[in-house]
Parts: C-alpha cells; structure tokens; sequence
C-alpha cells in the first residue's frame, strides 16, 4: 500500500490531498497541520471573521467529515521536527511516519518587527492565521487607536476594517508611496484618496523608529520623522517570507522558497511542494506566488503528478483585495511594465492597464469586474489590447477578445 503524506494543512494541502483522492489514488494519506484547526480559508480571517461576520465553522474548507469519509488521516495541532530524506521518514517527537512520496504545503510566515523596537510588546499583533486574528479581535473596538505598519495590500485591508470598527488609523509606509512594490503609482494613488476620504492617516516615507509600552503593553510608537503617536495597538504588515526552513534542514535546494521543477518535484525525487512556499518557473523566470488560486491550482497539478500525470503548471496568476465599497482584481504579473493606461469609468469604476511596450501584461481593477475579466482572458492567451480603445470608456472591450 502506497503511503503519501502532506505536511501543511493550509489552502494547498487541502486542495491537493483531496485532488488525490478525486483522481482516484486509494492509497494511505496523511495531512499534517501545526494548527488544532481543520484546513480554513485565510482570506475571510481579516475581514468578514475580524468583524463578526463569519463564523468559525463557514471558514472551513470542508467539514471533517469529508476527510473520514475520504479516508484522509488527519493529524492536527503536530509539530514536524525533522524529515530523513534518505530514509523517507517523517519525525514528530519520537514518533517516527514513513511515507513512500510527501508534499510540502507549508505556506508562508508574516514578518514581525525585532524584539529591540518593542515587536514583542503585548498589542503588536500580525495578521496571518486564526490565532493572529482571535488574538487581535477584541482590540479593534470603537474608540481604539492603532497604528498600521506597512502601506501593502495587508495593511490597507486591516485599515479598511479598523475603520469599519470605528477605530483610529495611523499607517505609515517608508517607501515614498503605498503598494510601491506590487502596483503603480495610479494604484497607490487611487488607494491612498481611497483610505483618506475614510479618515484613515497615512503617511508616506515614514517609518517605525521604535515602539514604547507600560507594563508589556505597547502605548505608544515613535515615528522615524521624530513625531510619536499614542496607540492602543499595532499591526504589522510588511509582508510573509516562505515557510521553507523544514525543507531547508531536510537538504532540499532552496531559491526564494522550496525549489521546484516545473511538474511542482522538488531537488528530492519524493518530495514535492506546492503554494506560498514554492518557487516554481514561469516564462523564463522563477517566481513564488502567494495567493489563494495559486495554491488550489498548483496543490491540484502536484496530485496529479505524484500519480504519475507529469503535467506542466502554468500559473495564470490573479489576486484580489477588499477595502471598504470596493474590490479589487488583479490579473497578470506587472513586473517590467514600462507604461500604464487608465480606463475611467462613472463612479469610483477604473482599471489600469500595465504594457511592457504595446504588450499587455497585467490590470489592476477597482469595481471593473468586466475590464478584470477581458484583461485576465487576453493575458492568459498571450494576447495584447488596443491602448486607444482600452483609454476610451464608451468603447466595448469584448471584440478585443477576437482581435
């Protein structure tokens, strides 16, 4: 009997473990999480969940029963302390699990500001798993003052619901704009009147010098221009770095994540890896996507090829992001885009559309699901849009699909 097991119970391991069975494997599956939580969906976590809109059991990828009834062991709340590659042995304390192929899905860490600036001052919360979220909940509260580390899309959706709970938001940013490493300047601009035509404070090319607090509590945050703000509490959100130091220790080749080919194989022939924490290749390049279709799509390929499909992934990446009354859909990569064309339409609609020459490369969409759509279609099949009819908002964008 053929034993496969999956350590990271997030998104990918979720999605790969049951791709497995759906593909017919009928051997033994072990799905090995840190967390004492079934398999969840994080993007909910910051939103609808921090505001009590969600409850616990709705962020579930699927009820427990699915795995009984699948025959998928679960092993949850378990710390794997090391692998044997050699041996192809799973260790957790004196427990040793022997699997014939393994996944790793083990996701992404946040980065979380240094204990010599007061990052481990009580009320300096991050915003990655269940426990981040429970743990900040009940100081988002009506009157609370926070401030907001990091001008990404992290720190504006903790902004946005901050608002929503009628908290007051400073967020500082210490490069010269918001979202300056993932998006345009239209972008950031966008989202900066965004954010302030909702009170919140931003404020741009400054940073965090320190933070101060009373009896282990943080109470207050010195700014990198001198000034000081009073706070109840501090988010952090200065992005996630892969989780790859098991792979690391276990020998596996490691280049911004787990090294993979492009079937998802890592530098071990039984060993695989998929979602936040796998590099993969990607047109001429190597890249690590950290989004949630990434991680369904990629764990889904890796199944498959465990059973021996040998399929290529192709990544089609896409993202979005919710902030007060508007949504966001990303689609493409923007990374050596060289001009960027603004398609204004009533109401707070736009989309902005990045070209590397006259090729289209990706779009950022505020409440243009329709541009979001055309734009993600093009890209896909490598295909390019017209910049003086993408410009004209009165032009219909569909016969762009048969050009």
């Amino acid at each position: 009997m053929t034993h496969i097991a999956v350590i990271g119970a997030g998104q990918a391991g979720a999605s790969l473990v049951a791709k497995l069975r759906k593909s017919g494997f009928d051997g033994d599956i072990t799905l090995i999480g840190a967390e004492d939580v079934l398999p969840y969906q994080r993007p909910p976590l910051s939103k609808a969940y921090l505001l009590g809109e969600m409850e616990l059991e709705r962020l579930f990828l699927r009820p427990q029963s699915f795995y009984a009834e699948n025959n998928i062991t679960l092993r949850l709340g378990t710390k794997v302390d090391s692998i044997d590659a050699d041996a192809k042995t799973i260790h957790i304390g004196d427990e040793a699990i022997s699997y014939d192929q393994l996944a790793l899905t083990t996701g992404s860490h946040p980065r979380r500001l240094p204990a010599s600036i007061g990052g481990d001052l009580d009320g300096v919360h991050v915003v990655r798993d269940l426990g981040d979220v429970d743990a900040m909940a009940p100081s988002v509260s009506e009157g609370a003052r926070t401030l907001i580390v990091g001008g990404g899309y992290i720190g504006l959706e903790a902004a946005a619901v901050c608002v929503k709970r009628g908290v007051s938001v400073t967020l500082v940013e210490m490069a010269d704009r918001i979202l300056q490493r993932v998006a345009a300047p239209e972008t950031s601009d966008y989202f900066r009147t965004l954010h302030r035509s909702h009170g919140v404070d931003i404020r741009e090319g400054v940073g965090l010098n320190h933070l101060e607090g009373e009896d282990g509590k943080v109470t207050r945050a010195v700014l990198s221009d001198g000034s000081m703000i009073e706070v109840d509490f501090v988010v952090v959100g200065v992005g996630i770095a892969p989780a790859s130091e098991l792979a690391d220790a276990t020998g596996l080749e490691i280049e911004n994540g787990i090294r993979t080919d492009a079937h998802g194989r890592t530098s071990n022939a039984s060993i695989w890896a998929a979602g936040d924490c796998a590099s993969f290749p990607f047109k001429g390049q190597r890249i690590r996507l950290e989004s949630v279709p990434n991680a369904i799509d990629q764990a889904e390929v890796v199944a498959e090829n465990m059973l021996g499909a040998q399929k290529t992934y192709v990544a089609t990446p896409w993202f979005w992001s919710d902030q007060y009354d508007v949504k966001l859909q990303i689609a493409g990569l923007n990374s050596g885009y060289d001009n960027v064309v603004t398609r204004q339409g009533a109401e707070g609609i736009v989309s902005f559309w990045y070209y590397t020459g006259d090729q289209l490369v990706a779009v950022d969409a505020m409440n243009d699901p329709r541009a979001y759509m055309v734009a993600k279609r093009l890209i896909e099949a490598g295909k390019t849009a017209d910049k003086t009819v993408v410009a004209n908002p009165d032009a219909d964008l569909k016969p762009l699909l048969k050009a």
